[in-house]
């Protein structure tokens, strides 16, 4: 009896805490207020600035920093024409550049974005450059680190005591958080999306970068010089992000969509 109570709550909670992500329209499942998510990221965020050495090159950061700002802007612009203006005031962008020879850039949530030097060889243009940081913010705007912490507070606390789990939200949003975000400024801070989030990501990512006034098949270019560039892959099957293979297949297929958006 008290299982079938706590499913029947769980269903309810379930229910209640659905949403939608903006352009896709895919429903997910969010759990964790978004505040709680931008509180939990803001302390991991902190201390792996603290850690993290800020790049040098005023150059790149420069180009970082305008690249970001003018996709956030148009990112925001989008969000503001389709009644979504409580959302605009979640973000606070901050782009960074730091010293790395990692081949990567993550987003947490309220839109703090980080570059490594380590990818930026790949990005001989603008529009290139565009291409990840479209990828990033998209995952920023369709609150994929909420879904995370909401599977992983399933996973932990299962159906019987979910929702008293997450009705103080600090502890057990704490401690997810710790799981989700907290590693090392050595590895980065962000475990892996799934194959689903970043596909998601992708095709958001193209759209707002055309949005921004950046030409959508450079994500082509960029994932081709990536998969140049590794040696030893896993196979797709061996890790939660898509090979390049079918990464680019599948970006070419959201191409004609995106080209919509894009203004020369």
């Amino acid at each position: 009896m008290k299982k079938l109570v706590g499913l029947f709550i769980t269903g309810l909670l379930l229910l209640s805490s659905c949403g939608s992500v903006p352009l896709t329209g895919r429903r997910q499942v969010l759990l964790v207020s978004d505040q709680d998510v931008i509180t939990s990221s803001l302390t991991q965020y902190s201390e792996f600035m603290k850690e993290a050495k800020v790049s040098r090159n005023q150059a790149m950061t420069e180009k970082v920093v305008r690249v970001g700002r003018n996709i956030a802007a148009a990112t925001e612009a989008y969000l503001k024409a389709n009644g979504l203006e409580s959302e605009v005031a979640k973000f606070s962008w901050e782009f960074n550049l730091v010293q790395s020879d990692q081949v990567n850039a993550f987003c947490m949530p309220g839109g703090k974005i980080v570059v490594y030097e380590g990818i930026m060889p790949y990005t001989s243009t603008d529009d290139e450059l565009a291409a990840i940081l479209g990828h990033e913010v998209a995952h920023a705007v369709a609150k994929h680190s909420n879904e995370r912490m909401s599977t992983q507070l399933m996973t932990e606390y299962g159906s019987a005591i979910l929702g008293t789990a997450i009705s103080g939200t600090s502890s057990a949003v704490q401690t997810v958080a710790n799981t989700v975000y907290g590693l090392g400024a050595q590895y980065g801070v962000m475990l892996p999306y799934s194959r689903k989030h970043e596909y998601e990501a992708d095709h958001m990512g193209l759209i707002f970068m055309a949005m921004a006034g950046y030409n959508p098949n450079a994500a082509i270019t960029f994932w081709t010089k990536m998969a140049q560039g590794k040696s030893g892959q896993s196979p797709e099957f061996m890790s939660t992000h898509p090979s390049d293979a079918n990464r680019i297949r599948e970006i070419q297929g959201y191409l004609p969509e995106a080209m919509k958006y894009y203004n020369k």
